[in-house]
């Protein structure tokens, strides 16, 4: 399996400045668009279609005989990071020098999450089902002679999770659900020499000018891929016929992205391949929710999250072949991120319009997992609003389609103070903020056979 070492140092990056000004970290929430259209709220307590497993295994024993739920949700997301990029160097002179073109505008491209569901009930107790769904990614591009390019000028990340999972009602009111987590990533990033080293040049003395590379040049690629597996186990509390609450508990998962590293960081040029594997942790994640009947037509719901982001604390490449890179280096530090474990609070409501038409609505706050001090132009994190409307459409007995658009505003402030250092020459430094927002667009089609 191919994979380029600093695949998650802004694999874990750039998953928050591409789709992740919607989750903290590089998390996704976008798994359906039925709930979707409530901001994500009640999941774990709600049972809709197949797609309800995605959330909490126990909810397939609600779904009646055999269903299918496939769907997309559309990413666009909006995100500015702005600031000056400065130059530190005793060859240079005694002030830090401002590098033109500091700021990085639109840096992450639109991408589609797409999902599949299948449930089968066995008998009146026990019900199983497969999800195919993403629960990370992200993709964010700059030029690579841009003034931010040494920070990192591409990375992308998918993730794709296959979950078994099978349900027993225990009694009329009692749940209970697991499943299996089988994770596949895949990721890339690179990192290249800012265009303005070319204009440096000449103020350097002319052994140390010579040693640089012209602006452009890849100074670390990666890509890569892994499998990893977990668990996950879920209950439900039917207390009355109008309110019900759901528990789900996602495992963490492990994956060791073993693979080559390229570029004149690692290999000063030369054409040699450098073994290598960077450990990599999926935050375990868990919900607490509830769903209430108020009145035939109208039910609001609620959820509580929470993602142990705790875990995500250092990147740190080993490099365990014959050929190690530059100066015999047993590991390097890639990124240090120290996020914390954040939370996040959604509230929704559905209201049944006639037999064939009902309409959703929610509002969230999702907090973020970066500390201010550790913030990177990788993963620019910070709390987000989210604002959801959606609508449900039974276009026949037995097929139902959902649709749902969502907007997410940043909040709060998202300062970035990041250094790096250009081969020992001198001192990159970035000082700025991260800004954004994000639309999402989602349909999704139930049909129970």
């Amino acid at each position: 399996m191919e994979k380029r070492l600093l695949t998650l140092a802004v694999t874990a990056a750039l998953l928050n400045i591409t789709t992740q000004v919607h989750a903290a970290g590089f998390q996704l929430a976008e798994y359906s668009s039925t709930g979707l259209g409530r901001a994500f709220a009640g999941e774990a307590a709600m049972a809709d279609n197949a797609s309800a497993q995605g959330r909490n295994p126990a909810m397939l024993t609600y779904l009646e005989g055999r269903q299918l739920s496939a769907g997309g949700i559309y990413v666009m997301p909006n995100v500015d990071v702005t600031g000056e990029v400065s130059l530190s160097s005793s060859l240079i002179g005694p002030d830090p020098v401002v590098m033109q073109g500091g700021d990085a505008l639109d840096v992450a491209d639109d991408a589609l999450v797409p999902n599949f569901y299948y449930s089968n009930q066995l008998n009146e107790q026990w019900t199983w089902g497969l999800a195919i769904n993403s629960n990370y990614g992200l993709a964010t591009e700059l030029p690579a002679t841009h003034a931010a390019a040494i920070f990192g000028n591409n990375t992308s990340v998918t993730i794709v999770e296959f979950n078994p999972n099978i349900a027993y009602r225990i009694s009329d009111a009692v749940s209970v659900g697991g499943g299996v987590r089988i994770v596949y990533g895949e990721g890339e990033i690179g990192a290249s020499l800012p265009g303005w080293v070319d204009g440096i040049k000449p103020a350097l003395p002319e052994q140390v000018a010579s040693k640089l590379p012209v602006g452009g040049t890849e100074l670390k690629s990666l890509k890569g891929d892994d499998i990893g597996y977990g668990w996950q186990l879920g209950a439900s509390w039917q207390i009355n016929p109008a309110h019900r609450l759901g528990f789900a508990y996602h495992s963490g998962v492990k994956l060791d992205l073993d693979g080559h590293a390229s570029g004149v960081i690692y290999t000063g040029g030369e054409d040699v391949s450098i073994e290598g594997y960077i450990p990599l942790e999926l935050p375990a994640f868990a919900e607490l929710a509830s769903h209430h009947q108020l009145t035939d037509n109208w039910a609001i719901h609620s959820s509580v999250n929470w993602t142990d982001w705790s875990v995500f604390d250092q990147l740190v490449t080993y490099f365990p072949g014959e050929v190690k890179p530059k100066g015999d280096l047993e590991s390097d530090l890639v990124k240090e991120e120290h996020f914390k474990d954040n939370w996040r609070f959604a509230l929704g409501t559905t209201y049944q319009l006639n037999n064939d038409w009902l309409v959703r609505t929610g509002i969230a706050l999702d907090k973020t997992a970066a500390n201010d001090e550790w913030r990177t132009t990788t993963i620019p994190d910070t709390d987000r609003l989210w604002f959801s409307l959606g609508a449900g459409y039974q276009a026949t007995k037995n097929l139902n389609v959902d649709f749902a658009v969502t907007y997410i505003k940043a909040t709060g402030d998202a300062p970035i103070n990041e250094q790096q250092n250009l081969q020992g020459i001198a001192t990159v430094n970035f000082n700025g903020e991260a800004t954004g927002n994000v639309w999402l667009a989602g349909i999704q089609m139930s049909y129970r056979m």
